[in-house]
């Protein structure tokens, strides 16, 4: 099956590299481990750019195509890894014959996958709008203000476009690995998927990006009243009174400040407010040994059994499901 990776000034290194080995050492390097004399590749992968001409991508890795979108390569799947931009950053504008190239292939038959912020590129082609997409959690809000066509959703690791799965994008930076055991036990077999899992320690993230995704954000707005209310919640959000305490500080009726923090945030007041707690709860579960229960007493919840569901809620995982999946991280420079 022939495979065609997109490359570009801003691609990451890792993603593309990683998604080539991977699927050239599909049907061999298990094989090869084993001794099992079947090997075969069942794929042929080649890296597409702008023109054939060798750059550097993101820090400065080279890239060497083997293809530019002049000589329309032919291709059964086209892959659009991760991209490095900032999360108020598009490309808009930088790439005309690229997109127009994609949106051919696409007419042609070939299958799209993006890999994290692969999936701007994939919006800007315009084959997103109206449909069902993923990226990293850092780009929810680049989607809502730049692509509001495209239904993102910021929790899953894989999501289908449509029905018969032409277009999937895959969510955060290493979900290139997802991508890849998708695309080996779609295009391949179930049972490679699962033999290069093992051969490269591959993890399929079933949890999705919740856990891994920060609840507050700094987003760009005008609202000075709401910067301010941000501000004052920062210092104060454990305070038992907190909603009434920065709405007597913002100097606005409730109403009117509830409607504008929504406006320049995206978030309502009140889930601004769990959201800082909630982080605070991650901290303290990542790196202390608090019970749940002293952790929610700690976050101003005296309720655990709502805290609980609050936090299973905004991550995904139950408290002790979380300190077990982040407390090793956290210690892993430890000395033994």
């Amino acid at each position: 099956m022939e495979v065609l990776i997109v490359a570009v000034q801003e691609t990451s290194g890792s993603a593309l590299y990683g998604m080539l080995d991977v699927l050239l050492a599909a049907g061999n390097i298990w094989q090869t481990l084993v001794r099992d004399e079947t090997a075969e590749r069942p794929f042929s992968v080649r890296i597409v750019a702008q023109s054939g001409t060798a750059f550097n991508c993101g820090n400065g890795i080279p890239v060497v195509p083997d293809c530019s979108v002049a000589d329309n390569p032919g291709g059964d799947i086209l892959i659009l890894p991760e991209l490095w931009l900032g999360p108020d950053e598009d490309i808009k504008g930088r790439y005309p014959e690229l997109m127009d190239w994609i949106r051919r292939k696409y007419r042609e038959g070939c299958m799209l996958y993006s890999a994290c912020s692969g999936a701007i590129m994939l919006a800007e082609t315009g084959l997103l709008d109206g449909c069902e997409a993923t990226s990293h959690w850092a780009y929810q809000d680049l989607f809502r203000t730049r692509y509001p066509k495209v239904r993102f959703h910021p929790e899953p690791n894989l999501v289908f476009a449509d029905m018969a799965g032409r277009i999937v994008t895959a969510g955060g930076t290493t979900s290139w690995h997802d991508l890849a055991l998708h695309i080996i036990s779609r295009h391949c077999s179930p049972g490679e998927a699962l033999r290069i899992a093992k051969v490269y320690l591959l993890k399929w993230h079933a949890e999705g990006q919740l856990p891994y995704t920060t609840l507050v954000r700094r987003t760009p707005h005008a609202d000075s009243v709401v910067r301010a209310c941000e501000q004052w919640l920062a210092g104060h959000f454990l305070e038992t009174d907190a909603i009434r305490q920065v709405v007597k500080m913002a100097g606005v009726p409730e109403r009117t400040l509830k409607r504008r923090f929504k406006a320049a945030t995206g978030s309502t007041l009140i889930e601004y407010l769990q959201n800082l707690r909630i982080e605070e709860a991650k901290r303290l579960l990542e790196t202390g040994q608090l019970s749940v229960d002293e952790i929610s007493v700690a976050v101003s919840y005296e309720d655990a059994s709502f805290f609980r569901r609050l936090f299973k809620r905004c991550t995904g995982l139950t408290p002790s499901q979380y300190r077990r999946m982040f407390q090793p991280v956290s210690g892993a420079g430890a000395t033994v």
